[in-house]
């Protein structure tokens, strides 16, 4: 088995309506079951927007801490699963339901080691 890290790649803004995000979240869970049935899910979650960020970097030989995301961008990491699965394959397919339930991209990285 393997470890694989699914995250959801969201634009930055406000959420959908609540209309929209339902269906949206009821599909999710569906998949999130799957997940649980199967025994692959390790951990699931959502992040808030990046201006909930607080980032630290080396600063001579103290660290320095400002508000906001390490970087600007339009799109942002707003959820990730992560999973123990057999091969690339199965993550792939789970990152298709993902794509097909959210309508968003999501990258699909192996853990090192």
């Amino acid at each position: 088995m393997k470890t694989y890290l699914l995250a959801i790649q969201q634009p930055v803004g406000a959420a959908p309506e609540p209309e929209t995000l339902g269906p949206i979240m009821q599909k999710l869970a569906a998949i999130g079951k799957d997940l649980t049935d199967a025994g692959a899910l390790v951990f699931t979650g959502g992040l808030h927007q990046p201006d909930a960020s607080t980032v630290l970097r080396p600063h001579g030989p103290d660290v320095l801490v400002t508000d906001g995301p390490y970087t600007e961008g339009k799109e942002f990491v707003g959820g990730l699963w992560v999973l123990r699965l057999e091969d690339l394959d199965a993550a792939l397919a789970y990152g298709r339901r993902i794509v097909e339930a959210t309508g968003l991209p999501i990258e699909v990285r192996p853990f090192a080691g």
